[in-house]
């Protein structure tokens, strides 16, 4: 059985076309319900990380999948976007090492795919994570990767905030390794400026944070295609 793993995943995007083409996947975030939940080849896991036990937290997970041909992650990016800088001070009065924190969860996706030993990937805004990490491997917009959806597309879950074909920017940056694949770009045509997710979902609520860090259908296609043989 082959099998992919997906951390820090509520919607179960990344996963879709892995699942579609017979894989196992596992997604881990502290969302669904405690524990492991089988819904065919679907499986989620149900845990939060801490950042102070990544090394466990690979260990276990590598011992729950065994073998994996697949790893990639969301990491919370809210310690770490630029976007949110004007509130860092006052974070860091809180806890000092709040950014730290969140760089050590977010290295828990390369730290899962050198233990199984097969291509990783994690996804974060602009961020801190480039400094207090290394630099991106590379970046992108979601309208990069719309050309992998139908022309009569029409987003499955937020069809509201979200453009067909994913033809809206947010710059989108890509840290990997051990063989993973950048994905060949099919760019479809973007209005300039904001996307929806940025000008109607301000709020802090976790619906609203789900929708605005929804993975973009179209990169997951891509991503798929450009990696499931390896």
């Amino acid at each position: 059985m082959k099998r992919a793993i997906f951390l820090y995943d509520f919607t179960g995007i990344m996963a879709n076309p892995w699942l579609e083409a017979g894989y196992e996947c596992y997604c881990f975030d502290g969302q669904h319900p405690e524990g492991v939940t089988r819904d065919g080849l679907h499986i989620k896991v149900g845990m939060w990380f801490d950042p102070y036990h990544i090394e466990a937290h690979a260990k276990d997970i590598a011992t729950l999948v065994k073998s994996c041909e697949f790893v990639f992650g969301f990491p919370e990016c809210t310690d770490m976007a630029v976007s949110g800088a004007a509130h860092f001070a006052k974070k860091r009065l809180k806890n000092p090492g709040f950014q730290n924190e969140a760089a050590a969860l977010a290295r828990l996706v390369e730290l899962v795919g050198e233990k199984l030993n097969c291509p990783w990937a994690a996804e974060n805004p602009v961020s801190v994570l480039s400094t207090l990490w290394r630099k991106p491997n590379f970046n992108f917009h979601p309208y990069d990767y719309g050309g992998y959806l139908p022309v009569d597309d029409i987003h499955p879950l937020y069809p509201e905030y979200i453009k067909p074909r994913d033809a809206y920017p947010k710059k989108t940056c890509i840290w990997s390794g051990n063989g993973f694949m950048e994905p060949e770009r099919k760019p479809v045509e973007c209005d300039p400026g904001f996307s929806d997710q940025h000008k109607k979902l301000g709020g802090k609520s976790l619906k609203t944070k789900n929708i605005r860090s929804a993975t973009p259908r179209g990169f997951a296609q891509a991503v798929f295609e450009a990696n499931r043989g390896n």
